[in-house]
Order: C-alpha cells, then structure tokens, then sequence
C-alpha cells in the first residue's frame, strides 16, 4: 500500500498548533461539507468515476470526511493515517488484481490523500499522485470544490487508464462502489 498527500497548511513557516487543528475539527461540520459538496457534485464524482473505471481495471473510492472525532485527534492521527485506516475499513485493498485506489478528503484538515493498493503503487509514481492532490487542494482553496474534485478524479482516472486499460474481453464487475461517501 502506498500513499501520496497534500495539504494547504495555514503559512509554510508555522506548523499548526494541536488547538488551531482542534478549533478546525469542532466548526467543521457535516453541513459544511454538504454545501461543499451538494447533490449534484456528488453526482458528477460518481459519474466520473463510474466512466474512468470504464476504461481502466482499477477500482477508485472517493471518501469525504468533513472532521475528525475526538479520539483521532487526541491521539494526534494524521489525514494520512486516517486515510489508511479508511482504505483497511471499506476493503479498498480487496480487490482481484489489487487494484485499489482511495481519494480522501478531509475538509478540517484541508488535506487531500490518495492511498494505492499494491499494484497500482508499483506502476505509478508518488509525484504523480502529489501532483494531482496539489491540484485539487489549490482548487479547494479558492473555494471550486465542484470543479477541483471532478477535475481531480478525471485526472487519477487518466493516470489507472494509462497503465491498467481494460481490455475488450475483460468485463469484471465493479468491485467497489463508484458512490461518493461523505461520513
């Protein structure tokens, strides 16, 4: 399992303070990621996966967690781990060719991660991964979730198609849903 990050922090230079994060995760809610994400973005996400996964053999879960609970956050668990422990949950990794790949989106933390079974970490490049993490957290900033989240699946979608396409005789079922969860 590999795993690629990127997060818009306050300012470069200063690290944030464990009750900066805490404030974060209290206002956040999960009201605030239904605005950010409304019916109809997660619509289009759901589409765009359900068509990349049509061209390719890999198997992509989009995660949206708006905060995290207490204990994760006492305990200081990053978005990455948190990412982790999301792909272990939902079986991310339980695909036949270990194909796996998750999108999380934490909105507290302003963190994006993408987490790749082992197949998929071996074919492509963790730069590649940043670089589209980059992407959508630059998008997110400016406040274009829709746009950053969509543009951000299509461009995972285009980095599987390239190296697992499916072929024409190969029409194994979708063994994760294509739905986006917000928890």
């Amino acid at each position: 399992m590999t795993s690629s990050s990127h997060a818009t922090p306050p300012s470069p230079q200063q690290p944030v303070s464990f009750l900066a994060r805490l404030l974060r995760h209290v206002t956040t809610t999960t009201a605030s990621a239904r605005r950010v994400f409304p019916a109809a973005t997660l619509t289009a996400l759901q589409t765009e996966i359900g068509a990349g996964e049509a061209r390719h053999r890999a198997q992509l879960r989009l995660i949206i967690e708006p905060k995290l609970s207490w204990a994760p956050l006492r305990d200081k668990v990053s978005s990455r781990g948190r990412a982790h422990a999301l792909f272990s949950q939902y079986r991310i990794w339980d695909t036949e060719e270990n194909v796996g790949v998750l999108l999380y989106i934490n909105l507290a933390d302003r963190a994006v991660e993408i987490v790749t079974d082992r197949a998929v970490g071996r074919a492509i490049e963790r730069r590649q991964w940043e670089a589209a993490c980059a992407a959508m957290t630059r998008g997110f900033a400016q406040g274009s979730f829709h746009d950053s989240a969509v543009a951000g699946v299509a461009e995972i979608n285009r980095l599987l198609a390239a190296e697992f396409p499916r072929s024409g005789d190969a029409q194994r079922g979708n063994e994760l849903s294509d739905r986006p969860v917000i928890l």
